[in-house]
């Protein structure tokens, strides 16, 4: 049912600080700016969110992934790869490496994962660090020559966009359950991982097991689903309110059907950026995070 990744929403106390970071250290740039009306906030089950200010922000590249971030109060409790959901931005790059050494030079971004080869394969190499609201991101390389397995887009700008987003939740079996069945989608079996930023905030030995699947969408997106320690808690949330962090990530989708999806407010068509007048609509998933689709047949 997936087709692409439209945006990754973050709810952020500071949105000028945030906007600055993207902007000066990774090469952002506005594309819409406002107040998230009534209309928007009851499609995403939080009527707290009206007339809060957010941002759309685009890559160098002009890709039609964005990233959209929203003026919200800090959440006690809450804290990067410590709660089920959405735990991880993973952002295409032309050099993690080089983008490591500027943001050493005084930016707001603290690097938990100095650049390594991911998967075991030398030509991907990715780096890890904790952004100005406390989001996590990846920085990863994809060759141009088409080795990496499922992912073959490389970056087309120094700091490009999203293409995978990373779910930890309690149960595996779970997980896969959902996008399979629910969303229609292929899901891979799990196997195991080392996963070195998950291990070092749990304090758990270097060669801890993370049981990892993927869903691929397109030779240019997947999403990553993690088993997370049993010392992982669901994500603390304000009633009415955006979940604190990676909110929610918003997915291109087929036609909706007419049954199946249990939405959280009947879908709708909304302006701007990522909908352009096309329905969307938003349904929680296995882990509770939050998934928005917009109708894309």
């Amino acid at each position: 049912m997936l087709t692409a990744i439209l945006a990754v929403t973050l709810a952020v106390p500071d949105l000028a600080a945030v906007e600055q970071a993207y902007s000066q250290w990774l090469g952002y740039k506005v594309v819409e700016r406002g107040l998230v009306s009534r209309e928007l906030a009851g499609s995403w089950a939080a009527p707290l969110a009206e007339g809060r200010r957010f941002i759309v922000m685009q890559p160098q590249s002009g890709a039609d992934t964005y990233l959209r971030l929203v003026q919200s109060p800090t959440t006690e409790g809450y804290a990067a790869m410590k709660t089920h959901g959405w735990n991880s931005n993973e952002i295409l790059v032309e050099d993690p490496d080089a983008l490591a050494e500027q943001l050493a030079k005084g930016s707001p971004f603290r690097i938990i994962g100095p650049p390594r080869p991911l998967g075991g394969s030398p030509t991907i190499r990715a780096m890890q660090a904790i952004g100005p609201a406390g989001e996590l991101n990846y920085f990863t390389r994809i060759p141009a020559d088409g080795s990496s397995k499922f992912v073959k887009t490389p970056a087309r700008s120094f700091v490009d966009r999203t293409f995978i987003v990373v779910l930890g939740g309690p149960s595996m079996n779970a997980l896969r359950e959902f996008y399979a069945g629910t969303l229609g989608m292929e899901v891979t079996a799990a196997s195991p991982a080392k996963i070195n930023v998950l291990q070092n905030a749990y304090g758990l030995p270097a060669d801890f097991p993370t049981p990892l699947a993927l869903v691929p969408i397109t030779t240019g997106f997947l999403i990553e689903l993690d088993e997370y320690p049993a010392a992982a808690i669901p994500r603390p949330q304000r009633s009415g309110d955006l979940p604190p962090g990676m909110a929610i990530v918003t997915f291109a989708a087929r036609a909706f059907p007419a049954t199946g999806l249990a939405w959280l407010a009947p879908p709708a068509k909304h302006a701007g950026l990522p909908y352009s007048e096309r329905r969307s609509g938003l349904i929680k998933g296995a882990a509770g995070e939050l998934i928005e689709l917009v109708e894309s047949p």
